[in-house]
């Protein structure tokens, strides 16, 4: 998985992030399964509700599937 700049982050569109306020960048495969290991360390946390770590999980198991 390549890092992001910031600028690279901030260039993205608000559709290659799970959650709104560029949350969870989920641009490639990689990006999307680390989307899916964060969120679930934040609900266990309890920094992070269960339906948004199902909106992350639903839109990065899409671009998932995209890759398969």
């Amino acid at each position: 998985m390549t890092k992001l700049t910031r600028k690279q982050r901030d260039e993205l569109p608000d559709s290659k992030f799970a959650l709104p306020g560029h949350k969870y960048p989920i641009e490639d495969a990689a990006h999307a399964r680390n989307a899916k290991a964060r969120a679930a360390q934040q609900v266990k946390k309890g920094n992070l509700s269960k339906a948004d770590e199902k909106k992350v999980d639903a839109k990065a198991d899409k671009v998932l599937k995209k890759k398969r």
